[in-house]
């Protein structure tokens, strides 16, 4: 993780979850991180819905443009990097993985300014429907809020944050073809 909040944030639901995969929604104290819930925001986990924000921080608004509270965080993608996020937000979701990723997107005037994305899922026992956690911070700019707002998200890069998850059974296969001629199968464990 580059940016000093997704660590930060990453070590307190990491210490909140204890021996479980995720911690319950209502195990995270806005208190304990008040400096970030400004970067901070929950998705519904609704493909179909396009995994709207149920809430999100003021900064994170400042950067979208707008409140973001109903919004579908997935039509802030570019149409070819949508479907790889819905993928990952998927992954997070269901397979209890936290997830860390690059965004690049587009300011106002056209300028590319680069994303921290942490994605954090909560305990699928308690509730139903499904949501998760992250937040979204501007990388090596501190002038990123000036360019928006911004659009035109497209996913740079992304792996799991955290320690090697522990097995906990099989999975499905699934396909993903990364590049022209290059096709990774991720299967059975």
């Amino acid at each position: 993780m580059k940016h000093s909040a997704s660590r930060e944030f990453f070590a307190y639901w990491d210490g909140a979850r204890a021996s479980e995969a995720a911690p319950e929604r209502g195990d995270l104290e806005p208190e304990a991180v008040r400096h970030l819930l400004g970067d901070i925001f929950v998705l519904s986990y609704d493909r179909a819905a396009g995994f709207p924000f149920r809430v999100a921080g003021t900064r994170l608004c400042a950067l979208l443009g707008k409140d973001a509270k109903g919004a579908r965080f997935a039509d802030y993608f570019t149409r070819a990097s949508r479907r790889e996020f819905e993928d990952v937000v998927g992954i997070v979701a269901e397979e209890t993985l936290p997830t860390i990723g690059g965004i690049a997107a587009e300011g106002a005037d056209g300028t590319t300014i680069h994303l921290e994305l942490l994605l954090l899922p909560f305990s699928t026992r308690s509730h139903s429907p499904l949501s998760l956690t992250g937040l979204i911070v501007p990388l090596g700019r501190d002038d990123a809020h000036a360019y928006a707002p911004l659009k035109n998200f497209t996913l740079t890069s992304w792996r799991y944050a955290g320690e090697a998850q522990k097995w906990r059974g099989p999975r499905a296969a699934r396909k993903w073809s990364v590049m022209r001629g290059f096709t990774v199968y991720e299967g059975l464990r």
